[in-house]
């Protein structure tokens, strides 16, 4: 990334935070080694379709066409209007949502049944709780058996409601981003016999 973006990337990300600091839930975006600590799990062989939730400028999405195969289908969830306009004109492959409420109807457009990974940088300690629950519920519905979801945290404080629906694989700590954050590696629980 020039610098020019980059210093473009940096603005736009504080100017959105300044303005609505419990949906954008960060002052900066998230750092290279945030992106590679969420997206080094993915078995990207294996991984036909992702979603990537709380998207903002596209630091974690950047990596993902260098990840992927080329077939792999990659939705991208933003309530930004600006970002998600600028997210569609960079990355005209990947179909771009506003509502992750509304995940189910979004992949049944896309002609996706379940994904087989889902990445998420939303900042769900600061929604209400029944947005959380919606959301969850959405998540796991949305996700295959066994499917993977990686979510980064700046707290733990939502490890109890993921273990509900997930076996959390690892929980690992990325100390250079800004704020230090908790990126949970959690797979979807089978269905009980």
């Amino acid at each position: 990334m020039d610098i020019k973006t980059w210093v473009e990337e940096k603005s736009v990300f504080l100017y959105k935070f300044l303005r609505s600091p419990k949906q954008v839930g960060s002052i900066t975006p998230s750092s290279r080694d945030l992106a590679m600590a969420m997206l080094e799990p993915i078995e990207w062989q294996r991984t036909y379709a992702i979603a990537e939730l709380g998207v903002g400028t596209g630091a974690i999405t950047r990596f993902i066409p260098s990840a992927a195969r080329p077939e792999t289908k990659v939705i991208l969830f933003e309530k930004d209007a600006y970002l998600r306009r600028r997210l569609s004109a960079r990355y005209p492959d990947y179909a771009c949502y506003a509502d992750c409420l509304l995940l189910e109807d979004s992949l049944e457009q896309e002609g996706i049944e379940q994904l087989d990974c889902m990445i998420s940088g939303l900042p769900f300690f600061n929604f209400h709780q029944k947005v959380r629950d919606q959301l969850i519920e959405q998540i796991v519905a949305s996700l295959k058996e066994d499917g993977l979801f990686i979510a980064f945290q700046y707290s733990q404080q939502m490890k109890r409601q993921l273990m509900e629906h997930f076996e959390i694989e690892a929980i690992r700590f990325v100390p250079l981003n800004i704020p230090p954050a908790f990126v949970y590696i959690c797979r979807k629980k089978r269905k009980a016999l």
